[in-house]
């Protein structure tokens, strides 16, 4: 484990050529200078470009660009101290294919152009149980991803959390948009739909929750042409109390 404590990791950060720090007066209400650009003047490259939302210490991100050498990465995240480990190894290795931008997800909007992102991980997001409006798969998230997110991009959100799943699961039922693979326990389904890093890929969140016993849920789908996104009609009250406070405290946001 390492010793080195936040001062010296931001620090670090701000030498890392891999890891870009965007200050909010750049990216609120205001396009980023790199938006539109990540192929050309980021990647050089016109390789398809992954997100990976609130990536915490980048594990997903680089085990991502180490399977796929052809793809490009973003993992995304406003926390510099957890940023810092995926950063620095990319920028040990000399990892091409993979960056890190440290954000607030509220601005992803100005920060990516059209048809910019080929894909998007969701990886054990807080599943913000009183509070559905901050949740990274509502309907507020899904507009500002459809603003930079290719019409046959896929969104992936692999999670603890079964409310999360549900609604999300939810919302996309009853908003017709096309769900490509669902599972509520990924590591007793042999779906031959998966992606390869569903169940090889295992962050420290993931071994967390997994020690506690918790399933690990999958949802992949698509956005589509759906005019307006609506919060689905569902009984949230079992799943909340289900994943109620109390369990909660066993998640280590």
């Amino acid at each position: 484990m390492s010793t080195i404590g936040k001062l010296e990791k931001f620090r670090q950060n701000a030498s890392f050529k891999c890891l870009f720090q965007p200050k909010m007066e750049e990216v609120f209400r205001k396009d980023y200078h790199l938006k539109g650009k990540w192929h050309g003047e980021v990647f050089r490259n016109s390789n398809p470009i992954t997100l990976e939302l609130g990536c915490g210490k980048g594990e997903y991100t680089i085990a991502l660009a180490r399977m796929y050498p052809e793809r490009n990465f973003i993992g995304i995240d406003i926390k510099g101290a957890r940023l810092w480990k995926g950063a620095k190894e990319a920028e040990e290795t000399g990892m091409e294919n993979v960056r890190f931008l440290r954000t607030n997800i509220d601005f992803i909007q100005w920060i990516f152009g059209e048809d910019e992102i080929d894909s998007i991980w969701i990886t054990f997001a807080d599943p913000q149980l009183r509070s559905p409006r901050k949740r990274l798969t509502g309907t507020m998230f899904l507009e500002r991803y459809r603003t930079f997110l290719k019409k046959e991009g896929c969104i992936n959100l692999k999670t603890d959390s079964r409310l999360l799943h549900e609604y999300t699961y939810e919302l996309a039922r009853q908003n017709s948009l096309e769900i490509l693979c669902r599972s509520t326990d990924i590591y007793k389904d042999d779906n031959p739909a998966f992606p390869p890093e569903l169940k090889t890929v295992q962050t420290f969140y993931e071994q967390h929750f997994l020690k506690m016993g918790l399933p690990i849920t999958y949802l992949c789908f698509r956005l589509g042409d759906t005019s307006e996104f609506r919060e689905p009609e569902w009984d949230s009250a079992y799943w909340l109390e289900k994943e109620g406070e109390g369990r909660t405290l066993g998640r280590i946001r």
